[in-house]
C-alpha cells in the first residue's frame, strides 16, 4: 500500500518525531534544546520545534542542515532575531555532524492567526516535532491536502522570483533553497489531486512528473541540486526562467495566489 503520509481518518499525519532522531544526531538535538532555554528562557519562549530531515530520521551526517522553530510570547525584536544567530552559530560549530541550520521565530498570535492558519499554523502543526514547551498544535485544527493548503502554502511563487533573479546569495546556497522551494511547490500543485502528503524531495519531484511529464526531467534535475547543491548557474537560468515562470503561472491557474500578507 502507497503511503500517503495520511493518518486513519484522511488528515496529514505529524510527519516528525524525537523516536527518529538517528544516533549520531541526538547530541546536537540535547545541546539545542539546552541552548535554547538557556537564551530565551520562559519569559520569552513558548515552545521550540525541530523539523526538516532530522526529526524525519533521514539526516545525513556532516550534509544535513538544523532546523528549529522557536514561539516567542511576543513578535520578535532585533535582539531576538541577535540571539537566535548567535545560538545557530554555536550549534553549527559546535557540531561536525550538520552543515548549518536555521532557527526561525514567531509570536503565537501570529501563528495562531486565521491568516497563517492553512500556512505557518500547518506547517507547525503537521510538519515540526516539539522539542520543548507545550505543544501550540493542540490550538491548531486538523489539514487535509485540499487546494485550500496547496494555496496558502506555496501560492505565492510570484514574489520570490525577482528575489532570486537579483540575489547575491552564494550561487550554491542559493540553487539550493531555489530547487527545494520549486519542487515542493510542484509537489503542492498535485498535492490534492495525489491525495497525499510527502517531505521526500525525490518523492515530490517523482509525483509532480507523473502529472506533468513534460517537466519530469527539470523536476528530477532540481530534487538532486536540492539534495547535492553545486554553483552550477545554468541550473539557476533553468530554475529562474523556465521552471519557475511556468510553475508559478499553472500554480496560479490551478490553486490560486496566495492572500497578501501586510
Amino acid at each position: 500500500m502507497i503511503d500517503k503520509g495520511l493518518d486513519d481518518q484522511g488528515f496529514i499525519a505529524r510527519e516528525g518525531s524525537l523516536d527518529r532522531v538517528q544516533p549520531e544526531f541526538g547530541p546536537l538535538v540535547e545541546a539545542a534544546r539546552r541552548g535554547i532555554a538557556d537564551t530565551f528562557g520562559p519569559d520569552r519562549l513558548h515552545s521550540g520545534y525541530l523539523y526538516g530531515s532530522i526529526p524525519r530520521g533521514t539526516a545525513r551526517a556532516g550534509r544535513s542542515d538544523l532546523d528549529l522553530l522557536l514561539v516567542l510570547h511576543r513578535p520578535p525584536t532585533e535582539a531576538d532575531r541577535a540571539d537566535a544567530a548567535a545560538l545557530e552559530a554555536a550549534l553549527d560549530a559546535g557540531h561536525q555532524v550538520v552543515d548549518g541550520g536555521g532557527i526561525l521565530l514567531f509570536d503565537t498570535a501570529t501563528l495562531l492567526s486565521e491568516l497563517e492558519r492553512y500556512d505557518l499554523g500547518w506547517f507547525l502543526a503537521c510538519l515540526c516535532t516539539p522539542l520543548l514547551g507545550p505543544d501550540l498544535a493542540a490550538e491548531l485544527p486538523r489539514y487535509r491536502p485540499t487546494s485550500l493548503l496547496a494555496r496558502e502554502t506555496n501560492g505565492d511563487l510570484a514574489l520570490a522570483l525577482p528575489r532570486w533573479r537579483t540575489s547575491g546569495t552564494d550561487p550554491r546556497a542559493l540553487n539550493r533553497a531555489v530547487a527545494r522551494r520549486l519542487v515542493r511547490t510542484a509537489f503542492t500543485l498535485v498535492m490534492p489531486r495525489w491525495g497525499g502528503w510527502t517531505s521526500d524531495l525525490a518523492r515530490s519531484a517523482e509525483i509532480a512528473g507523473s502529472y506533468y511529464p513534460e517537466r519530469a526531467g527539470q523536476l528530477r534535475t532540481a530534487a538532486e541540486v536540492a539534495l547535492a547543491p553545486t554553483g552550477d548557474r545554468a541550473a539557476l537560468r533553468m530554475f529562474t526562467e523556465e521552471l519557475g515562470p511556468w510553475l508559478m503561472a499553472e500554480y496560479a491557474a490551478v490553486h490560486g495566489v496566495k492572500a497578501a500578507r501586510p
